[in-house]
C-alpha cells in the first residue's frame, strides 16, 4: 500500500511551483537594465530604418 498523502499540501506546492515558473519568465523578460533597452531601441531604430530605405517612391511595393 502507498504512502498517504494530503491532497490540499499537494495542490498547494503544485501552484507554488506553477507560480515560480511564471515569476521566473516575468523577470526574465522584464527585469532588464536601463542600457539593455537603449541598446535593443537602438537596434530597432536601425532595422526599421534600413527597411525603410529599400521602399519604392515611400510606398510598399
Amino acid at each position: 500500500m502507498g504512502d498517504v498523502i494530503n491532497l490540499k499540501r499537494f495542490r498547494k506546492r503544485v501552484e507554488r511551483d506553477q507560480a515560480a515558473k511564471v515569476a521566473e519568465s516575468n523577470r526574465a523578460r522584464h527585469g532588464r537594465t536601463k542600457s539593455e533597452r537603449a541598446t535593443d531601441a537602438q537596434r530597432d531604430k536601425r532595422a526599421n530604418d534600413l527597411l525603410d530605405q529599400h521602399r519604392i517612391n515611400g510606398e510598399d511595393a
